[in-house]
């Protein structure tokens, strides 16, 4: 048999920002309806009611004195540091994100240079040859950047890459919007490096949609819900049209898990960890129901999909590597990945985007 190359992670880190914010820390504000109308309903009400939908119990926020790339940065450190990869070896660093830098009280973003620059900067590498870049593809833009590495590395350009996932939400949502409390901050990081072997290993398929027809603008940046709010005049935040996300996502998101599970010619037995974007708890649950009833099956075994929104929100592009990172590192408790194991990264976001991709450990 000939030998292949395949795109194995060999190296992986995180970053987890410090400042800690419960759902209690919501209940002096006041939310208004996108049409300027003030909500009445008690705050307390409406803060159990996003915590039984979401599962979302308090979220991470970067300090004041941090920016999107400091947080990439310790996620990149950290990945480095954990395994020991020598960071002038790297032959790509990409980051994916939607915002940029963004400081505290201002929506204004800095992306020049990219975040990726940045990164390469504050690692200190001198190797020009280590090209940076960014990509923004919504949520699911981490596993495109892993997408686009797995290309480079099969095609023989590159034989080790750096794809970073890190967002700052928590700068760019609106107060008077309930959905802010959704958003959080946070990093991740993994190192793509290329292994030959005979058998299949490593990233083994991938599938991806976008719909843009009649889905171009469920998540997309507007002022405030509250009209009368002064920032309106030069701020835009994050707004989704929630519920239109969450019926585009349990109609689309199962059928292209699906597809890439079935390129990688596997069945939904063979899978051990499906890890999905955390976006919304009763979101994901949906998605697993209607993807295991892709394959006539009734039943989904039990933590099959890790869920660590409940202490660390939804921190966008950072989701899944975070959740890999703290699998990989045993840092979840009752989660494990043993080599052969097959799993799934899938996300689903902005756009409207969708990507999945079927890994051998």
């Amino acid at each position: 048999m000939s030998t292949k190359i395949f795109s194995k992670i060999v190296g992986s880190g995180s970053y987890i920002p410090t400042v800690q914010i419960k759902n209690e820390h919501f209940l002096s504000y006041d939310f208004f309806e996108p049409n300027g109308q003030k909500i009445e309903t008690p705050t307390k009400q409406i803060i159990e009611k996003f915590k039984d939908i979401t599962g979302i119990e308090e979220r991470k926020y970067a300090s004041p004195e941090q920016v999107n790339s400091d947080l990439a940065y310790l996620a990149a450190k950290n990945a480095l540091e954990s395994s020991k990869i020598d960071k002038e070896s790297l032959d790509y660093i990409i980051v994916a994100h939607n915002f940029g830098d963004v400081k505290p009280n201002a929506t204004l973003t800095n992306q020049l240079p990219c975040l990726a620059a940045k990164v390469k900067n504050l690692l200190q590498i001198e190797n020009t040859k280590t090209i940076a870049y960014d990509i923004l593809f919504g949520c699911p833009g981490w596993i495109q950047a892993m997408i686009q590495a797995n290309y480079f590395i099969k095609s023989g350009d590159a034989k080790r890459i750096m794809v970073i996932g890190s967002e700052t939400l928590s700068r760019v949502c609106d107060p008077f919007d309930r959905d802010s409390m959704i958003y959080s901050d946070g990093a991740g990081a993994a190192i793509l490096e290329a292994c030959e072997g005979e058998e299949m290993s490593g990233i083994l398929s991938h599938a991806m949609r976008t719909h843009t027809k009649n889905e171009a603008y469920f998540l997309r940046a507007d002022i405030s819900d509250n009209a009368e709010f002064e920032g309106n005049s030069n701020s835009l935040f994050i707004k989704m049209y929630g519920r239109k996300i969450y019926e585009y996502a349990i109609t689309n998101v199962p059928g292209v898990v699906k597809e890439s599970i079935d390129k990688a010619g596997l069945d939904i037995k063979d899978i051990k960890k499906i890890l999905i974007h955390q976006a919304n708890e009763k979101m994901d649950e949906a998605i697993a129901k209607r993807l295991f009833r892709l394959y006539k099956e009734k039943e989904i075994p039990d933590k099959i999909m890790p869920m660590i929104i409940q202490e660390m929100g939804n921190n966008s592009v950072a989701t899944v590597p975070i959740l890999y990172d703290q699998i990989i590192k045993d840092q979840l408790v009752d989660h494990k990945l043993n080599k052969g194991d097959h799993i799934v990264f899938a996300s689903v976001g902005a756009g409207m985007n969708i990507n999945s991709f079927v890994y051998k450990v």
